[in-house]
């Protein structure tokens, strides 16, 4: 089960920088003109977990594996996208195939870096993308709603869909995303009409290194912005991230910490990526390894079995069950089993971040 995360924004607000550095690659071209990045570059990143390292220590596990999340850097949007502007088709088709929108955001000044637009203002730049957006989203449903309806008399599935576009639809056509016309009963098929509003948004300010600890008054105008829409924003330096991502692993601490920052974008980015796309991670732990897992939030048992190996769900019986909290305290499975903390759980046991999980099937 994979989930990805688009990098999205106007050309120059270091897109391609913060790729660079949250892969640790130098997969992706940053230049200081449009369009550096023509073909969508993705990277997999692991997902930093410090669980991980005292779960190891307990089940003397030979070697840690992480999950991981992947990240896809797309070519840069200018006004005109959803009629074909600049690279606007392709970053259109590209952006459909994501699970969640990073938006990145410019917000700081430097007169090195041209700005498409001619000057810095985020809420500006945010709201040309979005505008792209739903304009590509109106044009889908605009033309596919119609002959819905025709269908809807005499076509149950066709009256279901055309029931499900006319809401959204309107909001569209009042200037507001589809996400804002989507209900918690009717995400779950929206997701078949795979428009870009409805994806989840997560906005990066991009600030310049005196402000990536506190952020700057761009930023603030941000999270302000993105907390009515109902989206979640980080603050993070490109620029500090590319240098972080050079440095050797037990060095990163220490340069971070000079620098007033308790840990580095990517954690911030991969945090709010999770809370965005509702994952959580559950851990498998023995000698062999101590493996991280992600499944979304809700899933029951089989299912997240599943996740390690389709015999696994197809044959699930049960699962041996311990709170995180509870291995590390009594030491292990066996401390837990002692103590009363393991359980077995069935089918439809619904897995908690942190469970550390054995799985029973028989195929």
């Amino acid at each position: 089960m994979g989930f990805n995360c688009g990098i999205v924004g106007l050309p120059n607000v270091g897109k391609s920088t913060l790729f660079n550095a949250l892969t640790a690659t130098v997969a992706a071209q940053a230049a200081n003109y449009p369009f550096c990045t023509i073909e969508p570059n993705t990277g997999r990143v692991a997902v930093p977990d410090k669980r991980m390292d005292a779960l190891a220590i307990i089940g003397k596990s030979i070697k840690v594996v992480p999950t991981s999340l992947e990240f896809v850097d797309i070519a840069g949007l200018v006004r005109g996208a959803s009629k074909g502007e600049g690279l606007g088709n392709q970053f259109l088709a590209n952006i459909r195939e994501v699970d969640a929108i990073v938006h990145v955001l410019r917000c700081f000044e430097d007169d090195d870096v041209t700005h498409v637009e001619g000057s810095v203002d985020p809420i500006r730049d945010a709201e040309t993308v979005e505008t792209e957006l739903m304009l590509a989203d109106l044009e889908s449903l605009s033309k596919r709603l119609p002959a819905l309806q025709k269908r809807a008399k005499n076509d149950r599935q066709a009256a279901i869909d055309a029931a499900l576009m006319e809401p959204i639809l309107a909001a569209l056509e009042q200037g507001k995303p589809a996400r804002t016309a989507i209900t918690p009963e009717t995400a779950e098929d929206a997701k078949r009409l795979n428009l870009l509003t409805a994806k989840p948004v997560l906005y990066v300010c991009n600030v310049e290194e005196a402000s990536a600890a506190t952020g700057n008054a761009q930023s603030a105008r941000v999270a302000e912005m993105a907390k009515s829409v109902g989206a979640l924003s980080v603050v993070v330096s490109a620029a500090i991230e590319s240098e972080v991502a050079q440095l050797p692993e037990e060095d990163r601490a220490s340069f971070l910490a000079d620098l007033g920052l308790e840990d580095s974008g990517l954690d911030r980015i991969i945090r709010a990526g999770y809370a965005l796309l509702g994952l959580i991670t559950y851990f498998t732990v023995g000698p062999k390894e101590t493996r991280a897992w992600t499944i979304t939030k809700g899933t029951k048992a089989p299912g997240a079995a599943g996740v390690i190996h389709g015999d696994f769900e197809r044959g699930f019986i049960a699962c041996e069950t311990t709170a995180y909290e509870d291995y590390i305290a009594y030491k292990g499975e066996a401390g837990a089993r002692e103590a009363g903390k393991l359980r077995i759980e069935g089918r439809d046991y619904v897995v908690k971040d942190g469970d550390v999980l054995l799985f029973r099937f028989n195929v």
